[in-house]
Parts: structure tokens; C-alpha cells; sequence
């Protein structure tokens, strides 16, 4: 599949899982805030909302054994080296395990000081908590290992397993929500029933996918096997050379929500309902984007180190114009639509009216977001690992959130909002700038690590 089959199947092929299970991943974390959203309580939306930041930064840890295994692991098939692809699958997944709990541990012992940072005040400080132990806490290893699993499967062309093993966790967590909520624990207690929802599909999802890879043999290249011996040092600096600049680029993205909790709180809980409703609707199409780079990067990987030009470039093109046609959509139904998405989160009419105001101008944003994450996929994708942690700290650290204090102390609360669409804009810029800089290195087949 990434040597011959035509690129638009191929990438039908490897893209449809990705973006499938990214949209349920999505699902499933809206439908906590959804559900919790039912009990009319704004500081249960709010609590949940503190905690996806840190929920997402779990995520960004699996991104670094992940994508930094999964794009080596691509690039080594592509120069026909398996033995030493299976040496990266198995140091990944250990990788994996490790730093999530490690992850874990840290959250449990400094729980207090990490809710104060995050924002959390005197009405949503025991539901956060809740929430925190168990998705992060408990469920913290099983996240991440899933998430490391389906990134070095999506490696070896089998996208499908990688997105119905995601596809699978999402779907318990939406059916067990209210199970856990309503029914078997009291009332009161709605968001630890979510949490405990989140962190049981996701344990199930985990054993799906240790499932998978049993199925698929002693043989495979992906393995728990430490009998294939450590990889070469240049091939684990690989590793790391491209999954941390991933998971740094994924934290920065996260900390940007951070901030923007922490700024709506100065002005009040109802906006701070209002703005996490609205990061997580705007996830949708970002989700998509994300599904589309994911499909498109094994696909670039392996071509790349193959020194198939043409085969990579068509990929990259037809990818990105697929990524900008679901921008544009999205634009349209969320400028003719935000009132009735808002409505399906919480019936509060000033939340409502503050969330749908909000949606309207952070969707503008939604095209320059993707041209900037697309980007950044790719230069993961040709093991540019510099080049893509200086884009994604240029864009967080450097542009982002620095708007972020810049618009909100000229324009109040909203230029906390209009702050992605300026800084993505300046952004786009420089993505394009750097892209078209450095392509003339990816004319020459990648030398072996």
C-alpha cells in the first residue's frame, strides 16, 4: 500500500480510520461534558473543562513515544530495515509505559497545586479532583499505552485496527457515561461517574489493542519482545528527536487552554463554561485535520525515505486540500449553526449566548490551524525533528499565548477569543515560509539512521 497502490486509495485507505476514531475520541470527551451538562450545573461543566488540558497532555506523552516510533518505524520500512523497525516498536512501548506512569504518580502527589494553577476555585475544586483521579490517575497508563499502540500500528499500514481499537473506547465511554451517572452512583456525584466511565473504556480500549498485537504474531513488527535487543543509538535519538518536539508542540497546545481557563475565570464562571464548551466544539473540524495528517504521515514517511518524490508529493498535496475543504465546511455550520451547538452542551441562556458568540469568531480559525499543525506532521514525517519543535514553539510560545495577554489587556474577554484567528494568521506565514525553505533536503532519498 505505501510502495503502489494510487495515493487517493492508499490514503482513503489510511485516512478514514484516523479521522473516524479522532472524531469519537472527540465524542467521547464532549460527551462527559455533554452528560454533565444535563445537571444543569455550570461548576460541574466548568470542573470538567479545568481538566481537559491535563487530560490532553497525557495524550501528548503517548505523541512522544507515538509519533516518534511511529514515523521511524515508516521510514525504516521504507529503507527495507524490519529487525531494526521491531528494536524501535519495542522501545517505544516500554517508552510509553514508562513516562505515563510516571505521569500518573506525579498528578497524584501534587493534585492540590496543579487544580489551584489550572483555576480551579472554590465551586469546582472537588469535581475536578474527582475527575483527575480518575482519568489521569488511574487511567493514566492505559491512555497512553492505547494511544502508543495506535500510532505504531497506523506505522505499518494497518490503520484500520489502529482506529476501531480508539473507535472502541470512545463508544464504551459514551454508552457507560450515564450508566455510571444516573443510575448506579447518586446524585451529587455525576462527574466521578463520568471519570470512572472515561477510565474503564479506555482499560478495555488498552486490552483491545495488546489483543491486536498478539494476533498478530511473534513475527510482527510490533512487539513487547525485549528479545530483539535495543536499537542503534542514532535510530532511539531518532525516536526522541521527532516524538519530543511532538509531544512539546501537544503540551503547548494544551497549556494555550490552560491560559485561556485561567484568563475567562478573571472575569466569570459562566464564561469559563461558555469558552471550554467552545474548545471542545471547535475540536471537531481540528480533529478531522488531525485524523488527515495522521492517515497522510506513514504514507509521507515511507515514500520520503524510499526517494519516491512523486508519490510523496501527491500525497501531501491531495491531504491538504482534503484538510482545507473540511476547514471550510466547518466555517459555514458553525457561523449558521453555533446557538443549536451550544444548546446541546448546557440550556442556560447566557452560557448559550456567550458560547455561540465565541464559536463564531474562534472557527475562523479553523483553516489556518490546520496549515499550521499539517506542517509541523510533516516535517515529523521526514524526521525533522528541529525544524517541526522550532514551528510548534515559534507558534505557542512565541505567537499564541502571547496574544492571548496581549488582546485580552487591549479588548477584555473578547480578545482572549479572537487571539488563535491573529496569531494563526501570523503563523501560516512563517509555516509556509519555513516549508518552502527547507523542501529542496527531501529531494534525496533520507540516508539511514
Amino acid at each position: 500500500m505505501f510502495r503502489s497502490l494510487p495515493i487517493p486509495k492508499a490514503l482513503r485507505i489510511m485516512i478514514l480510520p484516523a479521522v473516524t476514531s479522532q472524531l469519537i475520541v472527540l465524542i467521547y470527551n464532549m460527551a462527559d461534558t455533554f452528560y454533565v451538562g444535563q445537571t444543569g450545573n455550570p461548576y460541574m461543566v466548568a470542573a470538567t473543562s479545568l481538566i481537559l488540558p491535563v487530560f490532553n497532555i497525557s495524550l501528548c506523552l503517548a505523541g512522544l513515544a507515538g509519533i516518534g516510533g511511529g514515523a521511524l518505524i515508516a521510514r525504516l520500512l521504507g529503507q527495507g530495515r524490519q529487525e531494526e523497525a521491531r528494536r524501535i516498536s519495542a522501545f517505544s512501548l516500554y517508552l510509553g509505559v514508562l513516562i505515563a506512569a510516571l505521569f500518573s504518580v506525579g498528578m497524584a502527589a501534587f493534585m492540590g497545586p496543579v487544580l489551584n494553577l489550572l483555576g480551579a476555585g472554590e465551586n469546582t475544586y472537588q469535581y475536578a479532583r474527582q475527575y483527575a483521579l480518575c482519568v489521569i490517575v488511574a487511567g493514566g497508563i492505559p491512555t497512553v499505552l492505547s494511544n502508543v499502540l495506535a500510532n505504531l500500528i497506523r506505522s505499518i499500514g494497518r490503520s484500520k485496527e489502529a482506529g476501531f481499537g480508539i473507535i472502541l473506547g470512545g463508544l464504551l465511554n459514551i454508552a457507560l457515561d450515564p450508566l455510571f451517572m444516573f443510575v448506579l452512583l447518586p446524585k451529587g456525584y455525576e462527574v466521578l461517574g463520568a471519570g470512572v466511565a472515561t477510565c474503564l473504556s479506555n482499560c478495555i480500549a488498552c486490552l483491545f489493542f495488546l489483543v491486536v498485537v498478539a494476533r498478530m504474531g511473534s513475527g510482527s513488527v510490533i512487539t513487547f519482545n525485549p528479545r530483539v535487543g535495543l536499537a542503534q543509538r542514532e535510530n532511539l535519538l531518532s525516536v526522541f528527536a521527532v516524538g519530543i518536539p511532538s509531544a512539546v508542540t501537544t503540551f503547548l497546545f494544551d497549556l494555550d487552554y490552560v491560559f485561556i481557563d485561567k484568563l475567562m475565570v478573571s472575569y466569570h464562571d459562566l464564561a469559563l463554561a461558555a469558552i471550554g464548551i467552545v474548545l471542545k466544539v471547535e475540536r471537531f473540524p481540528l480533529n478531522v485535520g488531525v485524523g488527515i495528517c495522521q492517515g497522510m504521515m506513514p504514507l509521507v514517511a515511507y515514500n520520503y525515505a524510499a526517494g519516491n518524490q512523486k508519490r510523496m508529493d501527491d500525497a501531501i498535496h491531495l491531504s491538504r486540500t482534503v484538510g482545507l475543504v473540511v476547514a471550510g465546511i466547518s466555517i459555514l455550520l458553525y457561523e449558521l449553526f453555533a446557538v443549536q451547538f451550544a444548546h446541546l452542551f448546557i440550556a442556560d441562556p447566557q452560557t448559550v449566548e456567550l458560547a455561540s458568540t465565541f464559536l463564531r469568531i474562534r472557527v475562523l480559525a479553523t483553516p489556518l490551524m490546520f496549515l499550521s499543525f499539517f506542517t509541523v506532521y510533516l516535517f515529523q514525517a521526514f524526521g525533522k525533528g528541529r525544524i517541526s519543535l522550532f514551528l510548534g514553539v515559534t507558534r505557542w510560545l512565541v505567537l499564541n499565548i502571547p496574544m492571548l495577554f496581549i488582546l485580552n489587556r487591549i479588548f477584555g474577554m473578547y480578545g482572549i477569543v479572537w487571539s488563535q484567528v491573529t496569531a494563526d494568521f501570523i503563523n501560516v506565514i512563517l509555516s509556509f515560509y519555513v516549508f518552502f525553505k527547507c523542501r529542496p533536503r527531501f529531494l534525496e532519498p533520507e540516508k539511514a539512521h
